[in-house]
């Protein structure tokens, strides 16, 4: 099965009941603007890996990024698609948290920066889908996900480049796609993840970093 079918944001997320929403979440989160340029660190349970990104990249959606990460959004967040030589894709799969985030779309944009190694991207099921689970390409995929029509939007736009710490990405446990095919179909995914699998890495936290 290739990218067409696996790397999506599947709009199921928002209809699944497995969690409590963050009661702290304002509305003007969504109206921020990320700098020009900027660095963050997500600390795993493989290891940290850090990240830059450039708001000329994909300015709509490096805003989005920027705020999830100035937010604590990525508490201990599932890397529930592991493909090596693939991608390695992540979010948060509270539906009522990211139902919040998505009360504003990210409007779809251009690829700018090339799908290489190391680079980071929105997944997403269509048009206006890209909101808050996120891939790094383990390999150079490109000219694929650059240019790939999925649904009527073409190609995956790079947000934020990984450049420290890609060995701990290619670290990161793999189940293959089988979690990721397990995401419509169950209530309660977190605890649902812990049982059937116990090896899969998480995002511990995520935090902005200063030049």
């Amino acid at each position: 099965m290739g990218a067409k079918k696996y790397i999506t944001l599947s709009l199921v997320l928002l209809l699944l009941s497995i969690g409590c929403s963050r009661s702290s979440f304002k509305d003007k989160w969504i109206r921020e603007e990320a700098p020009e340029h900027f660095k963050a660190r997500f600390e795993t349970t493989k290891g940290n890996f850090e990240i830059e990104s450039y708001r000329k990249w994909s300015p709509l959606a490096v805003d989005r990024l920027y705020q999830l990460i100035n937010h604590d959004y990525f508490i201990n967040t599932p890397v529930y698609r592991v493909v090596p030589g693939y991608v390695a894709q992540f979010g948060n799969l509270d539906s009522l948290s990211n139902s919040y985030w998505q009360r504003s779309i990210i409007p779809d944009e251009a690829v700018i920066e090339s799908n290489k190694q190391a680079t980071m991207a929105f997944a997403r099921a269509g048009k206006e889908t890209r909101g808050t689970q996120l891939f790094i390409n383990l390999e150079d995929n490109h000219p694929r996900l650059d240019t790939l029509n999925y649904s009527g939007v073409t190609g995956f736009p790079v947000i934020a480049k990984v450049y420290k710490g890609m060995e701990v990405v290619s670290l990161l446990f793999s189940y293959g796609n089988d979690p990721m095919m397990k995401l419509d179909s169950i209530a309660n995914v977190n605890e649902f993840f812990k049982g059937k699998y116990p090896e899969m890495d998480y995002i511990k936290s995520a935090y902005l970093l200063k030049d």
